[in-house]
């Protein structure tokens, strides 16, 4: 199984989940592939908005979440 590249939902019907990795734009963050993230309160396509508060560019880190991680 092979996730298409700009699939951002995984159900049909559900909005609340996403895979993570089709959603992210910071090349210092990486997502493995089949990454699940679900936000029941708020947009989940704004995960990095609202949930990576300091990652500063000057401190060059990278957020690294595995390949078959779940996040609520």
């Amino acid at each position: 199984m092979t996730i298409p590249d700009k699939q951002i939902y995984p159900r049909t019907g559900d909005k609340e989940t996403i895979y993570l990795k089709n959603v992210i734009t910071n090349p210092n963050i990486i997502v493995g592939d089949y990454t699940m993230y679900n936000d029941s309160v708020n947009d989940p396509t704004l995960f990095e908005k609202n949930n990576v508060l300091y990652h500063y560019p000057i401190n060059q880190d990278k957020l690294i979440i595995g390949k078959f991680c779940s996040l609520t």
